[in-house]
Order: C-alpha cells, then structure tokens, then sequence
C-alpha cells in the first residue's frame, strides 16, 4: 500500500529491511502493480531492482491483472519487458497488454508489444480483443498496425461485440472502412488475412 502512495523514503526503508516485494494479495496484488498503476520511477525501479527471481513482475491479479497491463497506464513496458515479463500473460480488467495498450498508448508502445511477441488476437477482457479496443478510439494507425499482424476483424465478444460495433458508436467511420477492406480482403483471399 505504501508504494501505491508514491512515499519512497518509506518503501527504501522497508525495502532494506527486506520487505517482501513479492507479497501478493489487495486491491493491486502486489507492489509491483500497485506503483506502476501510478507510475513512480524511483519506486519502480528499485521494486524491480529487489525482485531478483522476476516473480512479480509476471504475478497475476489485482485490479490490472499483470504488471505489464499496470505498466500499460504509465508506459513502463520496456522496462518490464528487459525484466522478462511475459507479454502474453493473460487477465485483468483489459486481458492483455496488448489490448490495454491499444486502448489508451501509442503506435510506438504496440510497436513493441507485437515486436516482443503479443498476440494480435487475444481474446478477453472488456473489449475482448486489441483491434476492438482501439476501434472504439477511432486510432487507425494503430488499427493499421493490428489489421497488418493479422488482427481477426470477426472476433466476436467483449463491450460492443466485434470492431465495427466498436467503430461505429463513437462514428469513426474512416476506423470502419479500414476494417471494411481488411474483412474484403480476408473474403478475397481468406489464406493471407483474417
């Protein structure tokens, strides 16, 4: 709880006292997440620093599901990656960060969730999947992006049921009609797309 309130003198202090930085359980699972839902880099770092085995860098639960999805809110990614997180590693409010960071990040943070591996149609979580989420935020670069690793623009589920659902509400058409011509494409030649 400390590290959720950003006090670093305190969690040094605990810390050389040899707290356990991989305690789980709370609202944020473990410390871990708790900073980085926050974002306090000197906390952050030193929490990683202590975390020699890497288990709370991959634990699961707590409100983001992984640190990587918590990392999500304050761009930690890089840095847990290097850490070995695995970005993969399924639950949470969004599923994946993949998913938590087509949301509400950049092109240049999904960049390197697809380039370290994230699989472009986890499924899961309030949007279901990636391509869902960033459709409802009309953000076609980053829609580009998912279409271009093969996102499934059928994927049923989540919030709105499917991307056009999600493009729609909020009338992105230009999201639509990219997700038009990828569906197009996909009928066209159903061996090279989705």
């Amino acid at each position: 709880a400390v590290s959720a309130t950003g006090h670093y003198n305190i969690v040094k202090q605990l810390l050389d006292k040899n707290a356990n930085v991989n305690a789980q359980g709370g609202f944020y699972s473990n410390a871990l997440q708790a900073v980085l839902g926050i974002g306090h880099n000197r906390i952050v770092k030193r929490l990683l620093d202590k975390d020699a085995d890497g288990a709370a860098v991959n634990a699961k639960g707590g409100e983001y599901g992984t640190a990587l999805q918590a990392a999500s809110r304050k761009n930690y990614y890089r840095l847990l990656l290097d850490k070995g997180a695995d970005v993969n590693t399924k639950g949470g409010f969004y599923a994946s960060a993949l998913q938590a960071a087509s949301r509400g990040y950049g092109q240049t943070t999904v960049k390197l969730l697809l380039k370290r591996g994230a699989d472009v149609n986890t499924q899961g979580g309030k949007y279901s999947n990636a391509l869902q989420a960033v459709s409802e935020r009309g953000n076609n670069e980053i829609v580009t992006l998912l279409l271009g690793k093969s996102a499934d623009v059928n994927a049923q589920g989540g919030k709105y049921s499917n991307a056009f659902l999600a493009a729609s509400v909020n009338s992105y058409y230009s999201t639509f009609v990219l997700l038009q011509a990828a569906l197009e494409k996909a009928r066209q030649d159903p061996y090279t797309a989705k």
